[in-house]
């Protein structure tokens, strides 16, 4: 074998790993959400005022009062949304009308928690993803770590050390 042919590279060629977004990327991204804890806050309150309507009967002040709750929660969830997730959300909860029956309030809130239990499966499957990932580009780094820490003798001796002994001092 000629020298060049027995020689081992000194560099290898390494993928690059992702950058962990910016607070501007995650705002001009798809699919963001920007104050999660408020985010799940108000959806907390928007099951738990669904639960309270279908055990009572409201009187015009009370479904007005709620019709005002629910524009206000839409408000509030529609400030920490991307601007896609805040289409989606203004496409499903578009505002009421006057003052609107009891039945309209409970679809209407009903509608929104299904939304949001679906965006917060969402987050839970993208976050799962993002730590599967994470966790495989840990295990390739740590291979390719351990591949640099203990190369591989290539069975001649040509370095000069006992194959079986790992380096100098052990």
């Amino acid at each position: 074998m000629s020298d060049e042919q027995t020689q081992t590279p000194t560099a290898d060629v390494v993928q690059a790993l992702p950058v962990p977004p910016t607070p501007e990327a995650i705002e001009q991204s798809e699919e963001a959400i920007t104050q999660p804890a408020k985010l799940l806050r108000i959806a907390s309150m928007v099951r738990e005022l669904l639960e309270q309507t279908r055990q009572t009967t409201l009187d015009e002040p009370g479904r007005k009062r709620l019709a005002d709750i629910y524009g206000r929660a839409v408000g509030e969830l529609s400030e920490v949304l991307s601007p896609d997730l805040r289409e989606e959300l203004g496409a499903l909860a578009p505002p009421m009308e006057a003052v609107p029956t009891e039945a309209e309030l409970r679809v209407a809130q009903a509608q929104l928690v299904g939304w949001l239990e679906g965006l917060f499966h969402g987050i839970q499957a993208a976050m799962f993803a993002q730590q599967a990932a994470a966790q495989a580009q840990f295990q390739e780094l740590q291979r390719r770590g351990l591949l640099a820490q203990n190369p591989q003798p290539d069975g001649d001796g040509g370095d000069g050390q006992d194959p079986r002994r790992p380096g100098q001092y052990l």
